[in-house]
């Protein structure tokens, strides 16, 4: 009989056991789906079809090529489709002289940061896509071994001055550019008129001073322009310094008044998925995974901890792209909507190739913001004498 009875009890144990697990099965699974990503679009400006940068380091060109289609339809109304490796081509062409004046004492990469290419856009010119495409390799980007080749010419000038087997170097890295990426462009046709890049650009109504960057760091002082010690940033260009929170108002207000940013910064977090399209700061780790899906609390980004993540290089200037717009979650979290330059023809990118990135990952991981000097709010430009 004690036996029996044992038994009984044992069962109902099981039997309650397995009802509360049921129970908290179900309320796991409501709270789970509750939590789950539902985006609300506030602000989606105008923008061309996601590219792909390929096997190359150019997402600073892409990213700004894709920045100024933008600026263009804002300023014409017109639709271009900018030629990314026409910038490209002239841009590798003026890291090889600043390698060969500085001695070889300089970066000399595939990468680069969007006033580098406003730089070059203002000397050079801006020409379509259709007449400058850089596709080779079976109409697929790869810029491979290309820094390699120029910088053998180039340490071999250096080194050998005179006794050098490349004496004349600029048609050598110019030879290597034709082959690679394609032969420099004078003059075209476009819808059935006549122009130089220079003469493009100007239809454009792109005016390349009226472009700045910005960013925010606590070892210089706010409101003043200083030179960014970061690799990539080869020739020494200057940024604007703002506090953290006037960083994020910028790109706000920029976008309710209709204006797209570059961003520049980094993507090294394992929380940063082009397979998920978001962008997000866990306040813990083990929300990492669960994150990609669903609402988690996000870490608060202060001020001094991005500057520490900075000078310890857990943050650095890893990757370019275009914000064109904002989105809200359930809970009314704000997120940037930004176009990315790997595609979407991949089961690793979603979102069609664009990320959401929230408040918080923006706060701490974001180099620096390129902007139209109109887009900053009166009382910034003030402070900046911009």
């Amino acid at each position: 009989m004690k036996k029996i009875i044992l038994l009984f009890c044992l069962i109902t144990a099981i039997v309650t056991n397995s009802q509360e697990i049921k129970m908290v099965t179900k309320a796991d699974i409501h709270a789970a789906k509750e939590n789950e990503y539902n985006f609300k679009t506030i602000i989606d400006i105008e923008a061309s079809s996601v590219k792909s940068q390929g096997k190359t380091g150019t997402c600073w060109s892409f990213s700004t090529s894709s920045f100024l289609e933008s600026e263009i339809n804002r300023l014409s109304g017109k639709n271009i489709d900018v030629s990314e490796m026409f910038t490209v081509r002239n841009t590798y062409f003026k890291k090889a002289w600043i390698y060969v004046m500085r001695q070889g004492k300089a970066q000399l990469s595939d990468g680069g940061l969007g006033h580098q290419a406003f730089n070059t856009i203002s000397k050079y010119g801006l020409v379509p896509e259709s007449v400058f495409s850089g596709l080779k390799n079976n109409n697929k980007y790869d810029h491979t071994g290309i820094t390699n080749d120029i910088k053998a010419i180039l340490d071999d000038y250096i080194k050998n001055d005179k006794n050098s087997s490349h004496p004349n170097w600029k048609e050598d890295v110019n030879t290597i550019l034709d082959k690679r990426i394609g032969e420099d462009v004078k003059e075209f046709v476009y819808e059935g008129k006549v122009y130089t890049p220079q003469s493009f650009l100007e239809m454009t109504q792109i005016n390349p001073t009226n472009y700045v960057t910005i960013t925010s760091f606590t070892h210089v002082p706010y409101y003043k322009s200083f030179i960014l010690n970061i690799p990539d940033n080869f020739d020494f260009g200057s940024f604007y310094n703002v506090p953290l929170e006037d960083l994020n108002t910028i790109t706000q207000e920029a976008l309710k008044k209709g204006y797209s940013l570059e961003w520049d910064g980094d993507v090294s977090e394992k929380t940063f998925s082009s397979k998920y399209g978001i962008a997000v700061l866990p306040n813990d780790k083990i929300d990492n995974e669960n994150s990609m899906t669903h609402l988690v609390k996000e870490m608060k980004v202060t001020p001094d901890y991005r500057q520490q993540e900075f000078e310890n290089f857990n943050t650095t200037d890893d990757h370019l792209m275009h914000i064109t717009g904002l989105v809200v979650d359930q809970k009314g979290n704000t997120y940037y909507k930004i176009k990315n330059s790997w595609g979407t023809n991949s089961d690793r990118i979603g979102n069609d190739g664009y990320i959401l990135m929230s408040e918080a990952y923006f706060k701490l991981k974001t180099i620096s913001i390129l902007i139209h000097k109109d887009a900053i709010p009166k009382e910034i430009r003030v402070k900046l004498s911009i």
